[in-house]
């Protein structure tokens, strides 16, 4: 209701002389509005970052004023055929190439903001797990978490649970789906999917190196190189380092560089189009990550204790062959067929100090000795292939437009785990061997009757999922399931300029096995046992998203505006979740099945106001609600229930407003602020992750063949968390219960050149 009211005292703060142009232009005038009424409501909105906004605009005002030019079109390729976004339904946000330039952004994780409910969990070197409207996962260690809720792609290879390959050199746009997207991509993208396409073969030949350097050791150095091979064929490299030594002071190591950053992409594409009825594609991706992890600090500061830094490391090499055939005017056969190999060690200093930690001090002796660390390497493997049949099945080419989908899919996962604990008295060891087989048939019609402005969608997929498990605690189990998944919408032309729609969709998420507390279930004391023996099983996830939406172009298609409602139903969420078992000195983590819902509204804004200034907003409201959970509460030592609590990583309020300015011909500037509400991180606490507003802000000049950058992103050098823990782990205070923070970057501030061939 305050947000209601917010936007309600904004927008009836307009005053206009005629109400004719009132009305004309309303999106036009609500725009802005709608964004004061989120920086009104929005937590700590600072002021350095709302006068530096304020300032740009001024600044736009310098330039003569120039006949703005119609938006551009956008294309969305993540589903079965390339659409329009703004006129395709469903909730999207396609972020280009030079969004994430101006955002200085390398990885993933510095450019998910300008999304409306996109949030994501750290606790490690990147975002390995992102939340959409709320939903996804948070951590791993035991467990095998091949599907995470959102689904992180690169080429048409799935990265799963390994985000942190999510580089974006050389990327052409990243594509952000929200809400299920069962038919195209089964478990894999409960919630939604994060899809990164890479820039294709261009026609004549390029090149272009940038490089850059930053505070905190940042610099990063690439090449790209592309162009025709003969007149039929195409291709494009690029080779991309990027290092830094992180924003962690180590103080009882002396050094600075323990949570650093040394990552190498490769990634080649070749296209062929031999004859008019067939084309293939065959993309390559190797990428190494050899990344510190030393993130926690006893004091929540950026100075840790460990003596043992721990690290984040992957290396995967991926392949993904791709072939088009034509079958007449009216069909066109599809396969891609993919290949992955990765190896991740991920490791950390479990108790996060240092020998003698406790000298002067009233600690025990013994404890001030305990030092652990904890490591779990990773090696997995992954071959998929998918064919489809896509036509029109118009007769003749007369009547009605019935353009259809078919299709047949398998995967097969593989991961083996070793885990390597060590304390003051031993050195432990566990192995663990996951499989699993996916295979699915699904298919997608889209009618628009002849003569008509309404559309129909129909989509359903059909899954069939299986998985064993097995690991040196003599522990083992296999399952097989049945997921299906589809969706039903209805889209209106309203008039050339608005497409509204309606959509039911439902996802699926495979069930399995709390395999963490099985395997330690024996050691258990009895009041754990007694909770965990009917949770050692948890159940499959579905997800029913009822969705209004609204897209259209206004103001001589100078202004877009995306906007959605959208209510969700989870039945048997795998929330997760920890107890703490002091009797048996046990941590338990695992994922219980409850019930929840998830409601909220989307709104995104783009207007070129003249042609040297283009304006953005996106704004998210999201209010999540667990129905009923049963967890041990780690400060009442016992089990308690809670109801109607906030979903983690949920924050109800997100947005992101800013503007580009062309401010001559040579030189432009980008100002945004972005900001997110406090959230909830855990289950087994009540902490929650406070809220935050950030400015970032880059200047760019053009010198003919070279570009020359200036960014700094958080420039008010806000402390913000990306992650939390709650638990005892200092021993000078007797390891009473307390909130860790994992800090997001605080002010960077670099340059970047780029020279083109």
């Amino acid at each position: 209701m305050k947000l209601l009211s917010a936007v309600g005292s904004a927008m009836s703060a307009v005053r206009l002389t005629s109400p004719a142009p009132r009305r004309a232009f309303a999106p036009v005038y609500a725009a802005p509005c709608c964004v004061a009424a989120f920086l009104r409501a929005a937590p700590r909105a600072t002021l350095p970052a709302v006068s530096a906004l304020a300032a740009l605009l001024a600044l736009a005002a310098f330039p003569a004023p120039l006949s703005a030019q119609e938006l551009e079109e956008i294309v969305v390729t993540a589903g079965f055929r390339d659409r329009d976004l703004m006129t395709s339904p469903g909730s999207a946000t396609v972020v280009d190439e030079q969004t994430a330039r101006d955002r200085a952004a390398q990885h993933l994780e510095s450019l998910l903001a300008v999304a409306p409910n996109i949030n994501y969990a750290s606790g490690a070197s990147r975002a390995r797990f992102i939340q959409v409207r709320g939903i996804g996962d948070l951590e791993q260690f035991i467990d095998p978490k091949h599907f995470p809720s959102v689904g992180v792609a690169f080429d048409d290879i799935d990265l799963g649970g390994t985000a942190n390959a999510g580089m974006l050199f050389d990327a052409g746009q990243v594509e952000i789906l929200r809400g299920p997207q069962g038919t195209r991509f089964g478990t894999g993208a409960l919630a939604g999917l994060i899809n990164i396409r890479g820039n294709r073969p261009s026609d004549e030949f390029m090149a272009y190196m940038e490089g850059g350097i930053g505070n905190y050791g940042a610099r990063h150095l690439g090449a790209v190189v592309s162009g025709p091979l003969g007149d039929a064929a195409g291709a494009r490299i690029a080779l991309q380092k990027n290092q830094g030594d992180g924003y962690i002071d180590n103080a009882a190591l002396g050094r600075s560089d323990t949570n650093g950053y040394d990552e190498t992409t490769v990634r080649a594409t070749l296209e062929a189009a031999p004859n008019d009825r067939s084309t293939y594609g065959l993309t390559t991706f190797h990428f190494d990550g050899k990344n510190g992890y030393d993130a926690f600090s006893l004091d929540n500061t950026r100075t840790t204790l460990s003596d043992e830094p721990g690290r984040d490391d992957q290396q995967s090499t991926a392949l993904a062959g791709r072939a088009e055939w034509s079958l007449g005017e009216a069909a066109t056969l599809s396969a891609v067929a993919t290949w992955l190999d990765g190896d991740l060690a991920y490791g950390y200093d479990e108790d996060w100090t240092f020998d003698g930690i406790c000298d002067g001090t009233l600690c025990d002796p013994v404890w001030d000795r305990y030092v652990a660390a904890d490591e779990y390497l990773r090696d997995r493997s992954e071959v998929s292939f998918d064919l489809r049949l896509l036509g029109d099945a118009r007769p003749g080419g007369q009547g009605a437009s019935i353009e259809y989908v078919v299709g047949a899919y398998a995967q097969r996962r593989d991961e083996d785990l070793q885990r390597i604990r060590t304390d003051p008295w031993s050195v432990a060891e566990f192995s663990s061997a996951y499989e699993t087989d996916r295979e699915a048939l699904y298919g997608q019609i889209d009618i628009v009757p002849e003569g008509s402005r309404i559309s129909f969608t129909a989509g359903f997929r059909y899954e069939r999922f299986d998985d064993a498990y097995s690991d040196t605690g003599g522990f083992a189990s296999s399952t097989d399931d049945t997921l299906t998944s589809g969706e039903l919408t209805l889209a209106w032309e309203a008039s050339a300029a608005t497409t509204l729609y309606a959509t039911i969709a439902r996802g699926a998420k495979a069930g399995g096995v709390n395999t963490a507390a099985s395997s330690s279930f024996a050691l258990m004391q009895p009041l754990f046992q007694e909770f965990m023996r009917g949770r050692l099983l948890v159940g499959k996830e579905t997800l029913l998203n009822r969705e209004l939406g609204l897209k259209g172009r206004y103001a001589d298609g100078r202004l877009a505006l995306r906007a959605a409602l959208f209510a969700m139903q989870r039945d048997n969420a795998q929330l997760e979740s920890w107890m703490w078992d002091g009797g048996a000195f046990l941590w338990i983590g695992f994922l219980d099945n409850v019930d929840g819902s998830n409601t909220g509204a989307e709104l995104e804004i783009e207007f070129d106001a003249t042609a040297r200034t283009h304006l953005f907003a996106s704004l998210g409201w999201l209010d999540t609600e667990v129905d009923r959970i049963e967890t041990y509460d780690l400060d009442l030592g016992g089990f308690v229930e809670r109801t109607g609590i906030d979903q983690a990583k949920s924050p109800e309020l997100q947005f992101n407003v800013g503007a580009n300015v062309a401010i001559s011909d040579r030189w432009r500037a980008r100002v945004e602020v972005e900001g997110r509400g406090d959230n909830r991180f855990g289950y087994y606490h009540l902490g929650t992750l406070p809220s935050y507003t950030l400015l970032n802000a880059s200047v760019a000049a053009d010198f003919g063949s070279t570009e020359l950058m200036f960014w700094g992103r958080n420039l008010a050098d806000e402390d913000y968390a990306v992650h939390g823990l709650y638990f005892g782990n200092d021993p000078r205070k007797g390891w009473i219960n307390e909130t860790y923070l994992q800090y997001g970057e605080p002010r960077v501030v670099g340059v970047t050149a780029r020279y083109s061939f």
